[in-house]
């Protein structure tokens, strides 16, 4: 609860630029899922398999995930805009790094654990940011922040598509690290938590608030380990697809793949909209049945893809964008979740720790994305194994997805 200090009476009105200055934010960071429009490239250039090309991706997601609960625990310490800085600062250094790269190791350190470990930091910055100013309407303002980091590959994957045929991907990895490491820096200097009383806080541990959970208190519930299992069932789904959107688009439906670069920008836009949709559902229905509908999206997609053929290009853009929604609904439904599930004092560490679930999710879905490629020749698989997956998040919602109440 935001106390009425006077310096919040006209920050308050400001509240919408921390909007605007995340969602920025987000679309430098978001350009990890434009990661397919540089695989064919550079499975060419290095001479990769298609597991080979999908680890330095891999490598960001698992980074990202590995330093968001390290930065939640130093977000409230240092403050939002020194941690979005530093995390600014190893994004644009590890992409400029890939662009020295003359094989898959260099673009594994630079990209995949510099540019990750760099997106891990920022990445909570402006969700906490967002979090805390509008504890009125979280959902709404949480999915508009994070709107950036899905919507990012509209405005990504083309400009990174034609700077690598005119450049080819090595000079783009140097040309976008540079922009990005200004743009986030910049933006970073105005984010700022809203002041709080001591006596906040005070008030919601004499009231013992029944959300205000510790991260020690959150492991130990039932709901929290059924948030993470269905957060690494979604991300696993999701993140598989957006893996893999531009090669599925070339090999099965025969796209050209500068047809392929600009399905990915379109599909950029329902990972986008996903987010304050989803956002704005989890606070009209509850992150539960929000899940359900999610889960529900995705099982109707895996299904279609199964039936794709050669030229059926308007089944893979329905199957693809609703598995982009899907991803997106998930990066809304998990804060929002943590904050209305366990509270927001302890949120920055507690969402921190949820978020481990999005780096096995990243892991494994592109672990097996690849391996199913190299074993069985097609990517067509993978849609069986998120369609089961789908099913088993529903199961897992019904019986364990339930709000806890701490004093009761």
């Amino acid at each position: 609860m935001i106390k009425n200090h006077p310096e919040n009476f006209v920050a308050n009105k400001r509240r919408y630029i921390y909007i605007l200055l995340g969602l920025i934010i987000n679309l430098c960071l978001g350009s990890v899922y434009s990661w397919s429009v540089f695989r064919k490239p550079l499975e060419q250039l290095f001479k990769l398999s298609a597991t080979e090309s999908s680890l330095p991706y891999m490598f960001f997601l698992v980074f990202y995930a590995i330093l968001m609960p390290l930065a939640g625990r130093v977000l409230d310490k240092f403050g939002p805009r020194m941690v979005s800085i530093v995390g600014g600062i190893l994004v644009g250094i590890g992409w400029i790094l890939a662009g020295f790269s003359n094989g898959l190791i260099n673009l594994i350190l630079g990209y995949g654990i510099i540019a990750g470990t760099g997106v891990g930091i920022a990445y909570g910055v402006p969700i906490a940011v967002s979090a805390k100013w509008f504890e009125d309407k979280r959902g709404f303002a949480v999915g508009l922040t994070v709107l950036g980091f899905g919507m990012s590959p509209l405005i990504t994957a083309p400009i990174a598509r034609k700077l690598i045929q005119m450049y080819g991907p090595l000079l783009t990895f140097k040309i976008l690290g540079v922009v990005f490491l200004i743009i986030i820096i910049l933006l970073s200097i105005p984010l700022k938590f809203p002041f709080r009383e001591v006596k906040t806080d005070e008030e919601f541990k004499t009231k013992k608030d029944k959300l205000s959970y510790s991260p020690s208190e959150m492991v130990k519930t039932k709901t929290f380990w059924a948030l993470w299992f269905c957060f690494v069932i979604g991300t696993l789904s999701g993140l598989m697809a957006i893996g893999i959107s531009s090669p599925v688009g070339q090999e099965i439906i025969k796209l050209s793949a500068e047809t392929s670069a600009l399905s990915v920008s379109i599909f950029a836009i329902f990972n986008g909209i996903g987010r304050p949709f989803f956002g704005w559902l989890v606070d009209k229905i509850t992150p539960r049945f929000a899940a359900i509908f999610n889960f529900s999206l995705m099982f109707l997609a895996s299904m279609g893809m199964l039936f794709a053929k050669e030229k059926m290009t308007l089944l893979f853009m329905i199957t693809f964008s609703l598995l982009w929604l899907s991803l997106g609904g998930w990066l809304s439904i998990a804060p929002t979740a943590t904050a209305q599930f366990f509270g927001t004092i302890h949120y920055s560490k507690n969402y921190g720790i949820l978020f481990t679930g999005y780096g096995v999710g990243a892991l494994l879905g592109n672990l097996m994305s690849g391996k199913i490629r190299d074993i069985f020749g097609s990517y067509i698989f993978n849609f069986y194994i998120t369609a089961i997956l789908s099913i088993i998040g529903i199961i897992i919602i019904l019986f364990y997805l339930k709000p806890t109440r701490k004093y009761e």
